[in-house]
């Protein structure tokens, strides 16, 4: 390790760093589970609908450890709880 990559900060992953301000500054609102599946690296994606201010979204998210523990909460047509940025609707997940 160089002298300099001591004093280097850590890059922290844009994902989490998302779904952290989500879930400080977002939200909340109700999307529909519209399908269920496992892609070819084995992560468990779902895909869901939801409506804000009159315009509809439908979107992907891999399901994290905490949630697959839930798993019976994401089948196709269960009502979920869900973060949004109220400034740019398209960035939000399933909580």
């Amino acid at each position: 390790m160089s002298f300099l990559a001591r004093f280097r900060r850590k890059k922290e992953d844009p994902e989490v760093a998302r779904r952290a301000l989500l879930l400080r500054a977002g939200r909340l609102g109700e999307a529909m589970v519209l399908d269920t599946e496992v892609d070819g690296d084995g992560n468990t994606m779902i895909s869901y609908t939801y409506t804000v201010g009159g315009a509809d979204y439908q979107t992907f998210q891999r399901l994290d450890a905490a949630q697959l523990l839930r798993k019976n909460d994401f089948v196709p047509g269960s009502q979920v709880v869900l973060r949004y940025d109220h400034r740019r609707p398209t960035n939000s997940f399933v909580v």
